[in-house]
């Protein structure tokens, strides 16, 4: 169950550029679209934090970090994400968001003040070498490469934003529980795409939408969003978070075989390569050592 479970958080992570891309060509822009999919989500995270108000009470401090952490985890990470997917291929955007686990790291050892060990300074070269093979590869095929490195540095912007959310998210989630601050820290950065969305477009804009981007704001919302954050939650008390961290390697792979089926975007061998060359440095620095393997139990 806990493999199935973390296998379905990969899939449906994976899957959100697809649906973004999807919907583009109907003419929604990102902040419609990304109000779709947290507005078809909230239903369940509101009914997860009301499950759970019989808790302990936040504090103030607890409320300060889930609204800091909601917004730039949630809501940061997200608009720069949805943005950046306008100019770059879906594939693409994966590979560079899946190094969070490598900025995450950038920002323990800041925190630390230690250097790097020779295993995470490896997977540093792993991770960025194969993401300058896929950057290549898209930078030969473009007609405007300005717009690449656009997206590009939006997409990163977003890997940054939810690396930080990494960072700073695990004390809360001691205190609070996995399921009950993501449900909050979602219905934070609800509210304020909602404040943005208004900012940007009056509300009978939803009414004109196409029913495709609707469904697309579904499956982002339900499959995307709600299913694998919880997924992944119930993954992680079953499998810890190593075993969970490297089945989430499956995604970049996903994301780029069904971009290049769904949209057909390219699928080439150095993609291919890139993508492995990703997921290596990943699995160097989230599978855990010999010692850690080997060290008994408490």
């Amino acid at each position: 169950m806990g493999m199935a479970l973390a296998v379905l958080a990969a899939f449906g992570f994976s899957f959100k550029a697809i649906f973004v891309k999807l919907a583009y060509p109907y003419g929604v822009d990102p902040i419609a679209l990304l109000f779709l999919r947290m507005i078809y989500a909230s239903p369940i995270f509101l009914w997860v934090a009301f499950a759970t108000r019989e808790m302990s009470p936040l504090s103030w401090r607890d409320w300060m970090g889930v609204v800091a952490l909601g917004l730039v985890g949630y809501y940061g990470a997200s608009i720069f994400d949805f943005y950046g997917l306008q100019y770059i291929s879906a594939g693409l955007e994966r590979l560079i968001l899946f190094t969070y686990p490598m900025l995450t790291l950038l920002i323990s050892l800041a925190q630390a003040r230690r250097p790097a060990t020779r295993r995470e300074i490896l997977s540093l070269i792993f991770s960025y070498a194969g993401i300058a093979l896929v950057f290549h590869h898209d930078l030969g095929r473009a007609a405007e490469t300005g717009r690449i490195w656009l997206g590009a540095g939006l997409v990163f912007a977003s890997a940054v934003c939810y690396a930080l959310y990494l960072s700073g998210s695990a004390a809360l989630i001691a205190r609070l529980g996995a399921a009950r601050f993501a449900a909050l820290a979602t219905l934070i950065s609800t509210i304020a795409v909602l404040l943005h969305f208004l900012h940007e477009h009056p509300v009978a804009i939803m009414a004109r939408l196409p029913w495709q981007v609707h469904a697309s704001g579904i499956a982002m919302g339900l499959f995307c969003t709600a299913l694998p954050v919880f997924a992944q939650a119930m993954a992680t008390q079953r499998l810890g978070a190593s075993k969970v961290a490297l089945v989430s390697m499956l995604g970049p792979l996903v994301t780029l075989f069904f971009a290049a089926w769904l949209l057909a975007e390219p699928l080439s061998l150095m993609q291919l390569l890139g993508a492995l060359s990703v997921i290596g440095g990943v699995a160097l620095i989230t599978a855990p050592s010999r010692r850690e393997v080997r060290a008994p139990s408490a």
